[in-house]
């Protein structure tokens, strides 16, 4: 079974748009030093890979609330759907790769530079903070008899430290095997991504996992958690348990429009960042109006300050056919059999019509008193119009040797049981 990668948060900006993804179980509480900054410096494009996940994350939430039921909860990982795209494009050429590095809002980076920024964000998020448990896994699935160029394979390996295997796709048990590497991937929060049985014009599934574990660095004392009154958009309330604290200094900003409060995790290189709009924005026209600057915003107007803090204990499981989503962000040409370029993955691409057919997200999250546990899936599904010619001769069958040029035919025979001898 592919190995992951046990990683670590980047800054606290990235872990608080990306811990609304991904996240894990909580461990014991245990004194722990406060960390105040990166062990190096980001590079040039590393920062810009931060930037642009930033925009991606809050453009990618924006059009999921959109297409949503408004009384619905969402939570999506737009890290686990920004890796899963890029081992995509890693695949694209022409206008298929600048379609989907401008939706991905990688514009100003180059192909190289967006590898290198990609692993260097792995490497860095890797063991930043070891109160907290951050893996990343990668895998690429490819039907066997669909050959993926070696450079490609080259490339997805050393830049998202990727797995890659051959399958036999009609056996009833690949979607099982690719489902138990997503299974422990997730440490068994998300059982699987793949359904049963695998599509015939499916030639490969693109998967990134992503899991969380952090224990609040200031627990909630669960004799304080109590149940209340939670008032919904629409004005009626249902019951929940709030977990309560009080006495305790927290990063909190107050304006007319939002309430927003900063919960950090372990040695505080994460943290949960909730933002509590005002009555008369609401939550639909808030989301609405968020993008990285308004994001920024936020974050730059946290101050310590004492607090009474009262938050729902909840869990929450979602899942989400992206394809909509992502072409309304700019991604069609990748969707398009006629229009679609992944030739780096496939030599024969544009022939086949290769193209994404599907990209799917399963993302869960469980916030208690003593952390926060989360985990996110996101599969991207590379397909053809109509499948290739893949001959398997697993069934008995006919044979002839023959001279070609003058038809003779030497030798012929029928194989019922190659066993037999």
């Amino acid at each position: 079974m592919p190995r992951l990668i046990s990683n670590r948060p980047v800054v606290n900006l990235l872990g608080a748009v990306f811990l609304l993804t991904a996240c894990g179980s909580p461990a014991e509480p245990q004194e722990v030093e406060r960390i105040e900054s990166l062990p190096r410096s980001l590079t040039s494009g590393e920062r810009a890979l931060a930037d642009a996940g930033e925009a991606f994350a809050f453009d990618f939430l924006r059009e999921i609330a959109r297409g949503e039921d408004p009384t619905a909860n969402i939570f999506v990982s737009p890290l686990s759907a920004s890796m899963a795209l890029g081992m995509a494009l890693a695949g694209a050429e022409a206008g298929t790769f600048e379609a989907m590095r401008d939706a991905l809002r990688l514009g100003g980076l180059g192909r190289e530079a967006i590898g290198v920024s990609y692993r260097s964000l792995i490497d860095l998020l890797s063991g930043l903070d070891p109160a907290v448990r951050l893996e990343i896994g990668n895998s690429v699935w490819h039907r066997e008899g669909f050959a993926l160029e070696d450079a490609y394979v080259s490339e997805v390996e050393r830049d998202f430290l990727a797995w890659v295997e051959a399958l036999d796709f009609s056996d009833p048990g690949a979607a099982e095997v690719i489902n138990a590497w997503v299974s422990e991937a997730t440490d068994d929060l998300i059982e699987g991504i793949v359904d049963p049985p695998i599509d015939p014009l499916t030639m490969a599934f693109l998967i990134n996992a992503i899991y969380f574990e952090g224990a609040w660095t200031l627990q909630f004392d669960p004799a304080r958690t109590a149940s209340g009154d939670f008032r919904r958009s629409d004005g009626s309330t249902v019951p929940v348990p709030f977990m309560s604290m009080s006495d305790e200094r927290f990063p909190y900003a107050q304006t007319p429009d939002y309430e927003a409060i900063e919960l950090p995790y372990g040695s505080e290189a994460f943290a949960m960042t909730v933002v509590l709009p005002s009555e008369a924005i609401g939550i639909q026209a808030f989301v609405e109006s968020l993008d990285a600057g308004a994001w920024a915003e936020i974050i730059a107007g946290l101050r310590e300050t004492e607090l009474l803090v009262a938050l729902p204990k909840f869990t929450l499981e979602y899942e989400k056919n992206l394809n909509d989503v992502l072409k309304a962000l700019g991604m069609e040409a990748a969707f398009d059999p006629a229009a679609a370029d992944f030739s780096r993955m496939h030599r024969d691409a544009l022939a086949m019509q290769l193209h994404i057919s599907r990209v799917k997200q399963k993302a869960f999250v469980d916030v208690d008193e003593e952390g926060t546990r989360a985990a996110a899936v996101t599969s991207v599904e590379i397909g053809v119009t109509s499948a290739p010619p893949f001959f398997r001769a697993d069934r008995p069958f006919l044979f002839a040797i023959r001279e070609r040029l003058s038809g003779a035919l030497l030798f012929t025979g029928v194989v019922r049981d190659p066993s037999a001898g």
